[in-house]
């Protein structure tokens, strides 16, 4: 889209108002880091912050319609979110082709389990905020997501989430981690929802500075480009349809 991308960054914006360490790490909010990072990246011409407490959680009829790709950011509020605005964000993502990059522990939101048809459930372990090292590999190298991304990205500190991830099968596997304790997990991961793309990336435990990680930034501008609307030329007609040929 030669007018560059129009962002919206979701965010809960809980954590950041009750745990000391999380407003440390992010005293504007997780989801201003993101954005801040976001405003610089060539190609993406608009960023605004969403979060929970905001006025229809941020997400009127307005932002979603000018929204090209939405990033989602949730963790101890899921069920606080209204089903009408999910409903909303879903019917973006298939019918009208608006990207959606689900971060973390988004993967039990409402938006992302509707859209796998799954409980995205996980194993999971944190020791005391103190984490393991985390080690991502680059499963598919000519995926635009990893372009300049190198082969692996090791995080000192992180969260560890374990298999089985109850997910459909990805349409494209992008990384693959390996943790401390000797658990692996999928960890980037694409699908097509109707109109829509949909991009899991695993990193960003909100005690832990994952995403003042300008590596871990640049895979979620990656995801951010690689899930814009696809514009086909005249649209997509649905309904009844005149036959394209004659017919005897």
């Amino acid at each position: 889209m030669s007018e560059g991308l129009r962002v919206t960054i979701w965010n809960e914006g809980v954590h950041e108002k009750t745990n000391p360490k999380v407003s440390a790490l992010y005293p504007k909010g997780l989801g201003h880091q993101l954005a801040q990072y976001m405003e610089q990246v060539p190609g993406i011409a608009s960023v605004r912050v969403a979060e929970l407490d905001d006025p229809e959680h941020g997400l009127t009829d307005e932002v979603l319609e000018n929204t090209d790709v939405m990033t989602w950011w949730g963790h101890t509020a899921h069920d606080r979110v209204d089903d009408a605005i999910v409903a909303k964000v879903q019917e973006r993502v298939v019918q009208h082709g608006m990207g959606l990059i689900v971060l973390h522990s988004g993967h039990h939101s409402k938006i992302f389990k509707n859209l796998m048809g799954t409980s995205c459930d996980l194993k999971w372990r944190e020791y005391n905020d103190t984490g393991e090292k985390e080690r991502l590999w680059v499963v598919d190298p000519a995926h635009p997501i990893v372009d300049g991304i190198p082969e692996k990205i090791e995080l000192e500190l992180a969260e560890m989430y374990g298999e089985h991830f109850d997910i459909p099968q990805p349409d494209q596997q992008v990384f693959i981690s390996w943790f401390q304790g000797g658990e692996v997990f999928r960890s980037g991961c694409c699908w097509h929802r109707g109109l829509g793309k949909v991009f899991y990336f695993r990193p960003g435990h909100e005690t832990l500075p994952i995403y003042h990680n300008e590596t871990i930034l640049k895979v979620i501008a990656n995801g951010i480009k690689w899930a814009a609307p696809t514009r086909v030329a005249g649209g997509i007609f649905r309904g009844n349809a005149e036959p394209l040929e004659k017919m005897e």
